[in-house]
C-alpha cells in the first residue's frame, strides 16, 4: 500500500540541521564558566533606587513617590533597563547592589544620611565603576572624611557652612551640550535649589549642567549651616552664577551625577526637569541617551497624588 504522505527531503534536511545547531548551542553553554553564564542571562542594565522616608509635609520630600515614578518611566520607555525601588531604608540584603549598573539615592542627608553606615561598602562598588545619582538632600554629607567620599564618587556635595539651600525660582536659560542634556530645553522651576557646592579642586572632571544666578543673599540673613555664610555672600555680591546639577567622570570610568532640586513633588510634571534626571540615570549606567533624550509622558496631577506617602 502506498503511503499517503509524500516525503519532503529538503524539509527533513533542514530540520536535521536545526536540531544539530540546537545541540551544539546547548553543549557550548554547558561548557561555559558560571561567570559567562551570568553574562548571558543579564541582558538589561540594572538601576537600583534607594528612597528615604518622607521627612516634610505632604508633597515635599516625597522620596518614594519620586523614585517610583522615575523607575516606572525607565521600565516602560526603555528596552534595556530593569529599575527596582527599595524604600524607607537601606536594602536589608545589600547584595542587591552588587550587580547594579547604577544606584540612585533620593533621601535625607547630612549627619543622618542613610549611606553613612555603608560608605565602605559603596566605595567598593564605586571602584568597580558603578554609576551613582544623588538627588536633592541626598547630596549632603558632613565635611571631612565622609564628604570626601562624595567628592570621589560624584565630584561634589553639599558642605554645611559652605553651601546654602534657599527656595527660589531657578531659571535655566542656557543648557550646555552633553549627553545628559539631550532634548532638554531651557526651563524654570521653583524649588529648594542647593548651591555653592563643594566641588573637586579646579572642578576636575566636573561638568556643570544647570547653572543660574540665584537671588542675592544679603547680610540680613543670619549665618548658619544652611541659610547663609560669608563665602556665599561674597560670590552673591560679585554676581557669580551657581551650579545646581552636574556630571562627573571618575578616573576608573565610573560616572556620577548630582542634582540639588527635587524638594517639591509636583516638579516632576516639568518635562525638562524630569528628562534631565532620567537622561542622567541612563548616562551613569552607561546606557546611550537617545538623541532627543528619553521621551516620557507628563505625569498627571492625579498620578503624582497617587504616589504621595500615605504613612504620614
Amino acid at each position: 500500500m502506498k503511503s499517503i504522505f509524500k516525503i519532503n527531503r529538503p524539509l527533513i534536511q533542514t530540520i536535521k540541521v536545526f536540531i544539530i545547531l540546537i545541540l551544539i548551542s546547548v553543549s557550548a553553554v554547558h561548557a561555559l564558566p558560571i561567570d559567562s553564564l551570568k553574562g548571558l542571562v543579564k541582558q538589561k542594565k540594572k538601576i537600583v533606587f534607594i528612597a528615604g522616608a518622607r521627612s516634610h509635609g505632604k508633597g515635599e520630600h516625597e522620596f518614594k513617590g519620586g523614585c517610583t515614578l522615575l523607575a516606572k518611566q525607565l521600565n516602560e520607555h526603555t528596552k534595556n533597563i530593569n529599575a527596582v525601588v527599595y524604600d524607607s531604608d537601606w536594602p536589608t540584603n545589600s547584595s542587591v547592589l552588587e550587580d547594579a549598573d547604577a544606584i540612585v539615592i533620593f533621601s535625607d542627608g547630612g549627619e543622618g544620611h542613610m549611606i553613612i553606615p555603608h560608605l565602605e561598602e559603596m566605595d567598593k562598588l564605586m571602584k568597580k565603576g558603578v554609576g551613582l545619582v544623588l538627588l536633592h538632600y541626598a547630596v549632603e554629607l558632613p565635611k571631612g572624611e565622609k564628604g570626601n567620599y562624595f567628592l570621589n564618587w560624584i565630584g561634589g556635595y553639599y558642605e554645611p557652612f559652605w553651601s546654602v539651600n534657599p527656595f527660589f525660582n531657578g531659571k535655566f536659560e542656557t543648557i550646555p551640550k552633553h549627553a545628559i542634556t539631550r532634548g532638554v530645553k531651557p526651563f524654570e522651576a521653583k524649588d529648594e535649589w542647593y548651591y555653592h557646592m563643594r566641588f573637586t579642586r579646579d572642578m576636575k572632571n566636573v561638568t556643570p549642567l544647570l547653572v543660574t544666578l540665584p537671588p542675592k543673599i544679603g547680610s540680613d540673613k543670619p549665618d548658619g549651616s544652611h541659610d547663609n555664610n560669608p563665602f556665599v555672600r561674597e560670590e552673591s555680591n560679585k554676581g557669580i552664577s551657581q551650579t545646581m546639577a552636574w556630571a562627573f567622570k571618575r578616573s576608573n570610568g565610573g560616572r556620577g551625577f548630582g542634582f540639588t532640586g527635587g524638594h517639591m513633588h509636583n516638579n516632576w510634571m516639568n518635562d525638562d526637569f524630569r528628562k534631565l534626571v532620567l537622561n542622567a540615570i541612563l548616562w551613569t549606567a552607561k546606557v546611550k541617551v537617545p538623541k532627543d533624550g528619553l521621551q516620557t509622558p507628563t505625569p498627571t496631577q492625579s498620578e503624582l497624588d497617587s504616589l504621595l506617602d500615605k504613612s504620614k
